[in-house]
Formats: structure tokens, C-alpha cells, sequence
């Protein structure tokens, strides 16, 4: 955890400063952006280890960069907001935030959940094998199975199918727009979000039939998620 890079969305400068102060004396390296065009620059070339967004930005807002950010990468953020409303915090933890504080905060909260977030995901990043309700995901031998009494049943998935299940495996109960999952999963010349309920079609046939019947649903109004029971 010593050394890991964070990066700072605010555009308060007191609010950076103190959060670099702070972050500084427990040996985290910091970078920073006053807005989320530029968050989202610093995000693709330094690839920080946490980032800590702020909900009300100049030019793109903080859900924005959460969903963009989202669309590309696994980075921990956590969401730092005056906005207090159960509705808004649903919000970011729906798109993807891994934790939130509501400003004012005392910044050794901040720190404190910046060290149990990366804890939580580095420990997740090297787990080699995603499990959901039964369903075992191998990130290293690229295959989906079930251990049932009769033995082990290996689903037979396209690599689109793999994709899309190993990107949902990682957040459990979450709703994925198709939209995401078009960024996220699927190749070249086949982003169109009508093409991913062809793909759930087709994984939720194979799942049920090797005995993982309604693990994966839909979302009414907002896409699919894949449930832990």
C-alpha cells in the first residue's frame, strides 16, 4: 500500500491540500485534477491505484468520470460529495464506486477508507478465481464451471460470453447498463447494445442448463446483473 499512486478529482483547492497533507504522511503518492476532463487524462496515462471523486465538477461531473473510468478499468474510487441524499449515494455505489464520504469529512476517514478499500481490492485483484453463487470464474485459465456433487461442469462460452461473466463477477448484485458492457466486453465492430441481450440470451440458456438457473437477470430500466444468492 506504501507508494501507491491516488488521484485527487476536486475542484476545491483547500480540500486538495489537505487531502495530499494527509494522504502524504501515511506514504501515498498523490496527483491531482481540478476537473473531470482532466481527472479522466490523468486516469488513462498515470493509472492510479485509487481515485477520489468529487460528485460536482467543471465540465464532465463525478458520475460521468465514475461511469468512464468504469468502462475502462477496475480502479477502487471512492466518491467524496457534499450531497447527502440516500438517492445520490444508491447512485454512485449503482455505477461503481467502491465507497463514499460525505463532505464535511474529517480527512483521517478519508485515509482510513482509502487503506480499507485498497486492502479489500488488491487482495480481490490477485484472487485468480471469481465465485458467485456457485459459479467459478478462472481469470487465468479463461473458463467458467460449476462444482456440483456429480462433478465439474464447464460452461461452454464464447470469449465475448466469458467477458461479459468475468466482468460481471467482480461486483456481485450490481446493475450494468448495456452500454457498459458493450465499452467493456465486447470487440470491435460489435458495439451495439441490441447485441448484448443476444450475448445474456445466450449465457443465461447455458448457465441455466448446467444447473445455474436465475443467477443472471434483467434489470428493468437499466440492464443485467448477476446475483450472488
Amino acid at each position: 500500500m506504501e507508494n501507491a499512486l491516488v488521484l485527487i478529482v476536486e475542484d476545491e483547492p483547500e480540500i486538495v491540500e489537505i487531502l495530499e497533507a494527509y494522504l502524504g504522511r501515511e506514504g501515498f503518492r498523490t496527483v491531482s485534477a481540478s476537473d473531470g476532463n482532466t481527472g479522466m487524462s490523468h486516469h488513462q496515462r498515470l493509472k492510479p491505484d485509487l481515485v477520489i471523486l468529487d460528485v460536482k465538477l467543471p465540465g464532465l461531473d463525478g458520475y460521468e468520470v465514475l461511469a468512464a473510468i468504469r468502462r475502462q478499468a477496475d480502479t477502487p474510487i471512492l466518491m467524496a460529495t457534499a450531497l447527502a441524499e440516500d438517492l445520490d449515494k444508491l447512485q454512485a455505489l449503482r455505477i461503481g464506486a467502491d465507497d463514499y464520504v460525505v463532505k464535511p469529512f474529517n480527512p483521517l476517514e478519508v485515509v482510513a477508507r482509502a487503506k480499507a478499500i485498497l486492502r479489500r481490492t488488491r487482495k480481490s485483484s490477485v484472487e485468480p478465481v471469481l465465485r458467485v453463487s456457485g459459479l467459478n470464474v478462472d481469470m487465468v485459465a479463461h473458463m467458467a464451471y460449476l462444482d456440483l456433487p456429480g462433478g465439474r461442469r464447464v460452461l461452454d462460452l464464447t470469449r465475448t460470453e466469458f467477458r461479459i461473466l468475468a466482468h460481471m463477477a467482480r461486483w456481485p448484485n450490481r446493475a450494468f447498463e448495456r452500454s457498459e458492457l458493450v465499452d467493456a466486453c465486447l470487440p470491435e465492430g460489435e458495439a451495439l447494445e441490441r447485441t448484448v441481450d443476444s450475448h445474456m440470451s445466450n449465457l443465461r440458456r447455458k448457465l441455466a442448463a448446467a444447473g445455474a438457473n436465475g443467477i443472471l437477470s434483467g434489470v428493468r430500466g437499466v440492464g443485467y446483473r448477476l446475483a450472488e444468492s
